[in-house]
C-alpha cells in the first residue's frame, strides 16, 4: 500500500482499491469517538544495550514550517514528495505515523505516559526484533494527554518528505488538515539518535598514505584487530571530534580532532550550529579527502551497521569504512531551532515507528 508497485498509471488505484478492501473485509476498523495512542518500543542495540522508548500517536495540525510551529532538521527532495502527493490524491489516506519530538521541558508529558503504560496493553507484537506495546487512550484520559504535549511546537525527527506533502494536500482538501504523529518527549530516555557510517567505495587505500593526509588534524591511534571499534568511538567522544577509519586489509585507526585545529576554511559560511557539528566536520575533513583519494568519482554508500562497514573494506568491496559517533539530539534540535538544516545521513532515529498502527482517512 505504502510503497505500491507497478507503472504510474495503475500503482496508485491499485493501493485506493487495496484500501477499499480492508476497509470491506475489516482489516482497517474506524474508532467512534477521538482516541490517543500510547505506544512503547523495547529494543537493544548491537552492543546489548536494552532501550524502551514511550511515546503517543495523535493528529497533528498541519501548517507550513514556515509558522515556526513544527521545526525541520532536513532539506527534502521533489521525487519522493511527488510520488507521497500522489498516493494521497488517490486514496484520502495516511497510512504512516511522521516521528516528531516535543520538547516536554518540565516532563508532564512523560509522566502521563508513564502513568498510561502502568496497565497492561491492547496488544503487543515483536517487529523487526522491536517489542511494540499499544494502549488506546479515549475520553478526558486522551485529552489530558493532548494538554500535556501542549502547544509549544514540535520537531520532525523522521517524515520530512510526508509532513510538506500533507501541506500540500491541505492545500487542495480541507478536510485534510492532521496528520498522524508519534510525538516522543525529549525527556524520555530511549530518544536517540543512532549513527550513519560512511563507506568509500571504489580501490582500496594504503594505511600510511591516509595517515599520512590527516596528521595536520588529527591525533592518530592504531587499533588491533581485535579492538571494539564502537567503545573506541565512545571513550573518544567527550574529547571531540573523532572516528574510526578502517582500510584494507581490515587495517583501523582513531582520530581524533587536534584541539588547536584551525578550522574556519574547511566549514566556511556554515551556520555555528552546524559548523560545530562532529559529523559535519567529518564529512569536510575526512570523507571529502578519502573520496578524492579513491578516485573523484567514488561514491559514498552509508550504513548504520559497523560490521558491515567493515565486511565491505576487508572483502575489497570498499576502499575505506569511517565510522563515526551519533549526534545527540539535543544538537538536531539546534540546529533546526536556527532554520538550518543537518548534512546528509546524519540523523537515525531508531527505531522506526512501525506502519499502520494508525491512520488517517479524509474521504467522505
Amino acid at each position: 500500500f505504502i510503497l505500491p508497485q507497478g507503472d504510474e498509471s495503475e500503482r496508485y488505484a491499485r493501493a485506493r482499491d487495496l484500501l477499499e478492501q480492508w476497509f470491506t473485509d475489516g482489516v482497517l476498523l474506524q474508532e467512534g469517538e477521538p482516541v490517543v495512542l500510547v505506544v512503547r518500543q523495547e529494543f537493544a542495540w548491537p552492543e546489548g544495550n536494552a532501550q524502551v522508548r514511550t511515546g503517543v500517536i495523535g493528529a497533528m495540525a498541519v501548517e507550513p514550517f514556515t509558522h515556526g510551529r513544527v521545526r525541520p532538521h532536513e532539506r527534502t527532495h521533489e521525487g519522493p514528495k511527488e510520488d507521497r502527493l500522489a498516493l494521497l490524491r488517490a486514496t484520502d489516506f495516511v497510512f504512516e505515523e511522521l516521528l516528531m519530538v516535543v520538547p516536554d521541558r518540565k516532563a508532564v508529558l512523560r509522566r502521563a505516559l508513564e502513568q498510561v503504560t502502568a496497565d497492561p496493553p491492547l496488544t503487543t507484537a515483536v517487529l523487526h526484533g522491536v517489542r511494540v506495546s499499544v494502549w488506546v487512550v479515549g475520553g478526558i484520559a486522551a485529552e489530558e494527554i493532548a494538554a500535556a504535549a501542549g502547544d509549544a511546537g514540535a520537531y520532525v525527527a523522521d517524515g520530512h518528505h510526508r509532513y510538506e506533502t500533507a501541506v500540500t494536500y491541505h492545500g487542495e482538501n480541507g478536510r485534510a488538515a492532521r496528520v498522524p504523529v508519534l510525538l516522543i518527549p525529549l525527556s524520555d530516555p530511549g530518544l536517540v539518535v543512532r549513527p550513519t557510517h560512511r563507506i568509500i567505495m571504489g580501490a582500496g587505500l594504503e594505511r600510511l598514505a591516509v595517515e599520512a593526509k590527516f596528521r595536520e588534524w588529527f591525533q592518530i591511534k592504531e587499533l588491533p584487530l581485535s579492538a571494539d571499534y564502537a567503545e573506541e568511538l565512545a571513550a573518544l567522544k567527550p574529547r571531540g571530534t573523532a572516528c574510526v577509519v578502517v582500510v584494507p586489509p581490515g587495517a583501523a585507526f582513531a582520530m581524533l580532532l587536534k584541539s588547536g585545529a584551525k578550522l574556519d576554511d574547511i566549514v566556511t559560511g556554515l551556520h555555528p550550529t552546524v559548523a560545530s557539528l562532529d559529523i559535519m566536520r567529518l564529512d569536510e575533513l575526512v570523507v571529502k579527502k578519502l573520496r578524492a583519494a579513491a578516485g573523484g568519482d567514488a561514491r559514498v554508500e552509508y550504513s548504520a551497521d559497523v560490521d558491515e562497514v567493515i565486511d565491505a573494506v576487508r572483502h575489497g568491496r570498499a576502499a575505506a569504512g569511517i565510522l563515526v559517533n551519533p549526534t545527540a539530539v539535543e544538537s538536531v534540535l539546534a540546529v533546526a531551532d536556527a532554520g538550518e538544516v543537518m548534512p546528509p545521513k546524519s540523523t537515525y532515529f531508531f527505531p522506526k515507528v512501525p506502519s499502520g498502527l494508525a491512520g488517517m482517512w479524509y474521504g467522505d
